[in-house]
């Protein structure tokens, strides 16, 4: 079964939005341009979520879901030990492409600006996300793993999808090339726990060391 919900704005930071947009502590940027930015998208962001609970099981390298199964080594080390897991999937909408397009030839710093809030928003949201079912189901949650991280195959987004049905419940799409819309949406898998393992974030679990997004880990 599939549930969806629609979020208030997580709070935002700043400092991460200028970490996405490699401008460090922004002291390169014009004088308000980001403050320029942030106001300009307010109320142009989404906050849209559909998920669906599944049982696990993980061996041989490979996940078995309760719809499909996923040869991964990277996948199932983030699921070691869980035999439930959440598939979810999250948006913020087409307003920031539009912006993002809007200024993409008049202003490329400020669309690389909206890029980067895009980029910050939508992790927000998953954060956001990920807590509100850790105290609902009273568990522990392992760090979300995405198609296209290590090698959980990008092409696995079609049973997400397919389980999901994420144009129906929250306006997102893919298309044959495994490209989402609206581009700041995040497909992802995180293991329900009882109890609290190692501490680490999906970027230690990802093997793409050049990845520009990759945090400081």
């Amino acid at each position: 079964m599939t549930n969806f919900k629609n979020y208030a704005a997580p709070p935002v930071n700043k400092k991460e939005i200028l970490r996405y947009a490699g401008a460090k502590d922004g002291r390169d940027l014009p004088a308000g341009l980001l403050e320029d930015v942030l106001a300009e998208a307010e109320g142009s962001v989404e906050y849209k979520v559909c998920w669906s609970f599944t049982s696990v099981k993980t061996g041989d390298g490979i996940c078995r879901f309760d719809t499909f199964f996923a040869p991964s080594a990277d996948l199932c080390k983030c699921l070691a030990g869980c035999d439930r897991a959440i598939i979810f999937a999250a948006t913020a909408g087409v307003g920031v492409d539009r912006l993002i397009s809007k200024y993409g030839r008049v202003s490329p710093l400020k669309a690389l600006l909206f890029q980067a809030l895009g980029a910050e928003r939508i992790e927000a949201l998953c954060d956001t996300f990920c807590e509100d079912i850790s105290k609902s189901e009273g568990v522990m949650l392992t760090p979300r793993f995405s198609p296209g991280y290590g090698d959980f195959d990008i092409s696995y987004q079609k049973d997400i999808f397919a389980l999901l049905d994420c144009r129906k419940y929250i306006g997102l799409t893919l298309s044959g090339s495994m490209l989402m819309t609206p581009s700041k949406s995040v497909t992802a898998i995180a293991g329900l726990t009882e109890a609290a393992g190692e501490k680490t974030g999906k970027c230690d679990l990802c093997g793409n060391k050049d990845c520009a997004y990759r945090g400081n880990i």
